[in-house]
């Protein structure tokens, strides 16, 4: 990231919300900020794919 954008950031830091990401684990969702630190490794060496349309 560039400093402009740093900067950006920084000055609208007090408007900014939190963003939960949810993952599907054992057949329902859960936030992935409640996942101990083993499974948060594990999801951020997840590969994402999208499926080619037919």
């Amino acid at each position: 990231m560039n400093t402009k954008s740093l900067e950006i950031l920084e000055h609208n830091q007090h408007l900014r919300t939190k963003c939960l990401v949810y993952t599907r684990v054992m057949g329902y969702h859960r936030p992935v900020e409640s996942f101990n630190i083993g499974k948060k490794g594990e999801h951020k060496q997840r590969v994402h794919f999208r499926e080619n349309q037919c």
